[in-house]
C-alpha cells in the first residue's frame, strides 16, 4: 500500500468523503476520535460503515477511539464488518496496545497505524513496535496531545519549529518505524494556508527518512505527494548506481560522476526505486 499522503476526514461529515477520495491522497483516515463529538459518534460510525461498503478505489483507514475510552468497542463493532483497509490507533503505547486492540476485536484485524507519541509512557515504548511489525501499516506521531498530557505550554518554537523534547519524540518515532520495518509517517502541518511552509516541512521529513505524511485538508495532498515522490533525476541516479554495482559485483566502492559510492548508496538506490514503483534488478 502506497502511503505518501493520508488525508483526515471527520467521520460525521460524510458529504466530504467523495471530495476527499478525489483529492489524490493515497489513503483516507476516516475519523471517529478527536474531530467527532461524543453525541455524533454513533452517526459517524454508521456513515463510515456505509462508505466502506461501497465500491471505492482508495484505501481507507478508520481512526478509532483510544483503548481506555468508552467508545472503542462500539467503534470496532461498527466498522470492522465493513472491511476497512486499516485502523489508526490513537494514544498507542507500544506493542502491548496493538495486542490489546487485537484482543478487543476478537479476531483478525486489518493493518494498524499507531499514533505512537501521545502520552508520556508512549515515548518509552517507541522501540518495541518491531515485535508486532507484521501487523502494522506504519508508525506515526503527533505534536498536540503530548504537550497537553504533560502540561507543556506548546511543542513549537515561535518560528513553528519543534522544541527540543518534541524533536526527540519525532526522531524516536522515525527510528521506531524503521526498526519495525514499516512506513514512517510524518505528522500533520497545521497551517493550511502556508503552502511554502508545507513544502519545506515535507522536504525535511523526506530528507530525514519519513516516507509519507498525514494531511488535514485536500489542498495539502498535492504538495505532500510531490515531496515524497522521487524526481526523475533521483530515479536516473539510482538506476546508474545499481547498474554500476551490477557490472562490478565484487566491488565495495566505486566512482560515479566523480563521487565515491559504496554499498550503503546501493541500498539507498534500491529503496528509492522500490518506492517509485520500479522493479529493482
Amino acid at each position: 500500500m502506497k502511503l505518501r499522503s493520508l488525508l483526515f476526514v471527520p467521520g460525521d461529515r460524510p458529504e466530504r468523503f467523495p471530495k476527499a477520495a478525489a483529492s489524490g491522497a493515497d489513503a483516507l483516515i476516516l475519523d471517529l476520535e478527536d474531530s467527532v463529538s461524543s453525541e455524533n459518534k454513533p452517526m459517524a460510525r454508521t456513515a463510515i460503515a456505509e462508505w466502506l461498503g461501497r465500491p471505492r478505489d482508495i484505501p481507507c483507514f478508520v481512526r478509532v477511539n483510544p483503548l481506555d475510552s468508552a467508545f472503542v468497542r462500539d467503534d470496532l463493532a461498527a466498522v470492522l464488518p465493513a472491511g476497512p483497509d486499516g485502523l489508526m490507533l490513537p494514544k498507542a503505547e507500544g506493542a502491548a496496545s496493538v495486542r490489546q486492540l487485537a484482543d478487543m476485536a476478537g479476531g483478525a484485524l486489518p493493518a494498524i497505524l499507531p499514533i505512537a507519541s501521545e502520552t508520556a509512557a508512549a515515548v518509552f515504548a517507541l522501540g518495541d513496535y518491531r515485535a508486532v511489525g507484521g501487523q502494522l501499516a506504519g508508525l506515526t506521531w503527533g505534536a498536540e496531545d503530548l504537550p497537553a498530557a504533560i502540561g507543556a505550554a506548546t511543542s513549537r518554537n515561535s518560528d513553528g519549529s519543534y522544541t527540543s523534547p518534541y524533536e526527540v519524540v519525532r526522531a524516536l518515532t522515525l527510528f521506531g518505524a524503521h526498526a519495525a520495518g514499516v512506513a514512517a509517517i510524518e505528522t500533520v502541518y497545521p497551517n493550511i494556508a502556508d503552502t511554502e511552509g508545507l513544502a519545506a516541512y515535507v522536504a525535511r521529513g523526506r530528507r530525514d527518512g519519513f516516507t509519507g505524511m498525514m494531511a488535514i485538508h485536500p489542498s495539502q495532498v498535492g504538495v505532500i505527494n510531490a515531496g515524497f515522490s522521487p524526481s526523475e533525476a533521483e530515479i536516473a541516479h539510482a538506476r546508474a548506481v545499481i547498474t554500476m554495482f551490477a557490472a562490478n559485483p565484487g566491488a565495495g566502492a566505486l566512482k560515479l560522476d566523480g563521487k565515491m559510492i559504496d554499498r550503503p548508496h546501493l541500498k539507498q538506490a534500491e529503496t528509492l526505486l522500490s518506492r517509485a514503483g520500479e522493479a529493482v534488478r
